[in-house]
């Protein structure tokens, strides 16, 4: 069919990827679309254009350039031995090539703005920075191997679209050669732009999609152009690009500078209202399961008459997340160790960080959730962990649990090893290392009751 068939196969793609789109949005029970759903609202509307005219930009600006770069080759291009067939078609064949490595990168950058975002507006910078940093290493990984490509093997991929003649093969080599040297630096200021926009700064990512296609790199080919024709034209990219790169370098420096300012502000401040409270100690528990740690907290919280957190975190969670109870209650505390990337595990530890944040602004026993990391820097914090022999926590598991023995024993190891692995992954420390701790106690040397007098000794007598 030709090209006839090429259009109807394009044709048919759009309206399957339609169809698959809508089928997706049915699915989640959480999300009904409707009648109302569909109105327009000014507010989101504004919103959505803020965000998305970075990327809008970044696509338009690619159809003007190749518009420029195409009236360019046909005035320069008789002037040249190569006249303006040949130009024509590899700067074609390059743009689409360029085109695929920047698909690349860019999908590997929008695929971390759901992280960077969330992780944004929790105030976590530390892991917007560790999410970026990996955006980067993979971008990079796939921009060095392209680069290798397009410089020392070019002929490879110039093959790939036909055998033409030595002029054709001789100004598509010299193209990828020169033309896409500054790839590196191209895909770099690509994943800036994505990055501050994920973060809501639409003014700084919409200036860098400005800056490289539109503000610097028309301007230097048209110039190029008029004097060196359309070999010299090849330059404007490299010259686009490094220009590019260094504004991204001074953007993200000052950007990241108000950023780590920002952060020390709002660290000083919480501190600040925590420690001003007299007598404001928070008491972190961390226990192994049997050990009866939590009994031992309700008691200790009960005897200082001070709060007592451990499911109430999930009521609050509840109310911050939107996430389901029973979604909150079987993974809060558990980290699947197939899943290293951002889910809703993650969602749950970052809205219980923040609770817990706010709870210890006065006296309370805080149960598990990494809180004892989580508080880390705040002066007036007892972290404990308290632990006992498994034949001691195998009885207290039959006895209060109505486990039998062999199950018990399962049933604590199981449940140990996933707090483990839930501790070790949000804090980068290990679970039992007492050195993480103020205070670690053998409930079976004191007791239940014995527990509760010593920690109670040691706050009152400080």
């Amino acid at each position: 069919m030709g090209v006839k068939g090429a259009a109807l196969a394009t044709i048919a793609g759009q309206i399957i990827s339609c169809i698959v789109t809508f089928l997706y949005f049915t699915k989640p029970k959480k999300l009904k679309l409707s009648k109302n759903t569909l109105k327009l609202n000014k507010n989101i509307c504004k919103k959505i254009c803020l965000l998305g005219i970075s990327s809008f930009i970044t696509q338009i600006s690619i159809v003007i350039v190749i518009a420029v770069a195409n009236n360019m080759i046909v005035k320069y291009g008789s002037l040249s031995k190569f006249g303006a067939d040949i130009p024509l078609s590899v700067v074609g064949i390059v743009m689409k090539v360029f085109g695929i490595v920047i698909a690349l990168v860019i999908g590997t950058s929008i695929g971390g703005q759901p992280i960077i975002g969330y992780n944004f507006g929790a105030g976590k910078i530390d892991r917007v920075k560790k999410t970026f940093k990996l955006i980067l290493i993979s971008n990079t990984i796939i921009v060095i191997i392209t680069f290798i490509l397009f410089e020392f093997f070019p002929q490879y991929i110039i093959n790939i679209f036909g055998s033409e003649s030595s002029l054709y093969n001789e100004y598509a080599i010299m193209t990828f050669k020169i033309y896409l040297s500054g790839i590196i630096f191209t895909c770099f200021t690509k994943s800036c732009s994505i990055y501050l926009q994920s973060m809501g700064k639409s003014i700084k990512s919409m200036i860098l999609s400005l800056a490289r296609d539109i503000a610097i790199f028309i301007p230097s080919l048209l110039v190029l152009a008029k004097f060196y024709g359309v070999v010299g034209m090849l330059w404007a990219a490299l010259i686009a690009d490094i220009l590019s790169f260094i504004l991204a370098l001074i953007i993200l420096k000052f950007d990241n500078k108000k950023e780590n300012m920002n952060e020390e502000i709002n660290n000083t401040k919480v501190l600040d209202e925590i420690n001003l409270i007299p007598n404001n100690y928070v008491i972190t528990i961390s226990r192994e399961y049997g050990s009866g740690g939590r009994y031992i907290g309700e008691l200790l919280a009960k005897e200082l008459n001070i709060k007592f957190y451990d499911k109430e975190i999930i009521r609050l969670a509840l109310e911050e997340s939107g996430l389901s109870e029973k979604y909150i209650k079987d993974n809060e505390q558990i980290k699947n160790s197939f899943n290293i990337y951002y889910n809703n595990d993650d969602n749950i530890f970052l809205v219980e960080s923040e609770i817990i944040k706010k709870i210890s602004k006065e006296p309370c026993v805080i149960i598990g959730r990494c809180a004892d990391y989580i508080l880390k820097d705040n002066k007036n914090v007892y972290s404990i962990f308290l632990y006992s022999d498994l034949e001691n926590k195998i009885k207290r598991c039959t006895k209060y649990y109505g486990m039998q023995a062999k199950e018990a024993s399962k049933e604590i190891k199981n449940i140990d090893k996933r707090r483990s692995k839930h501790y070790e992954y949000y804090t980068n420390r290990k679970w039992k290392d007492f050195t993480n701790y103020d205070l670690t106690i053998n409930v079976d040397k004191l007791g239940v009751g014995g527990t509760v007098k010593a920690i109670k000794n040691i706050i009152e007598n400080k």
